[in-house]
């Protein structure tokens, strides 16, 4: 099959998944000599109209980690309106420094199903979205030369007489295992799931909150008003130019500290060619 355009296609909502993902496709653009495509599904309205490829195009496709898993809240979408028609894909995923679980052979199944023949697969490190210590800084110049480096690799192996025979083996189990739930010392469940940032005083209502929020969960007319679900992506808490949105629920505030103290270590990233 003749490539003729190279896609990066995320979700980013604090932009770790995308500098992954574009990266990497920038690489494999320059390399293959095609051009590059942006597909930003990161709010709402990116996820409105089918997303429709085929045969000479290369995707590379990247979603963060939330709880060891591709984010539920993604799965109607990239189920159903995500179509490959034979194109080629790269599965992306980035996690907080904690661990990717069956988030990257997740989001390959679900290439696979789409209609995509996977090539290779790459999981890289991000900041936490719970944290500014947890990962603090990164994707950092490591990074971005591994990125680079998996991108050369990429091109490489498109151009060396491979040929598709079967899905990319990457890291993960399937069965894909249950998301991942955190606990506290004595092994008691804290459900965070319907816990939402708090708004101090310092907010000034410029609204920056509500469009960067990638559910559009937050109303545009009242922004201390949430219409819809949290996924805890924390766009709106790390992108308030103010420092107004914040989290005071014990479980959660627990859960990150935890987070912060376990996995303080420099994880690296991984991929598979």
């Amino acid at each position: 099959m003749e490539l003729k355009k190279v896609w990066a296609m995320y979700f980013s909502p604090t932009g770790g998944t995308e500098k992954a993902v574009k990266t990497t496709a920038q690489v494999v653009a320059e390399k293959l000599n095609l051009p590059l495509e942006i597909y930003d599904f990161t709010l709402p309205q990116g996820r409105e109209k089918d997303a429709v490829f085929g045969e000479g195009d290369l995707v590379v496709c990247g979603t963060p980690v939330i709880a060891g898993r591709v984010p539920n809240v993604l799965l109607p979408y990239l189920t159903e309106k995500v179509k490959g028609n034979g194109a080629y894909a790269v599965p992306v995923v980035s996690f907080g420094n904690r661990n990717y679980d069956d988030a990257l052979i997740e989001l390959r199944n679900i290439l696979e199903q789409d209609g995509f023949r996977t090539v290779a697969g790459g999981a890289f490190v991000s900041e936490h979205s719970f944290s500014k210590t947890l990962a603090a800084g990164r994707p950092d110049a490591k990074d971005l030369a591994s990125m680079q480096e998996f991108g050369a690799k990429i091109a490489e192996k498109l151009t060396s007489g491979w040929e598709y025979t079967a899905p990319a083996s990457v890291k993960g189990c399937d069965p894909i295992r249950p998301y991942f739930k955190p606990q506290d010392r004595h092994g008691a469940h804290i459900d965070i799931r319907k816990v939402k940032p708090k708004v101090s005083d310092a907010c000034v209502g410029c609204g920056h909150c509500a469009e960067v929020c990638p559910m559009g969960s937050i109303s545009r007319e009242n922004i201390r008003e949430y219409i819809g679900i949290c996924i805890k992506c924390c766009a709106c808490v790390k992108k308030c130019p103010v420092g107004a949105r914040y989290f005071d629920d014990p479980g959660y505030i627990y859960h990150k500290e935890e987070l912060e103290e376990l996995y303080e270590r420099r994880a690296e990233p991984e991929w598979f060619i």
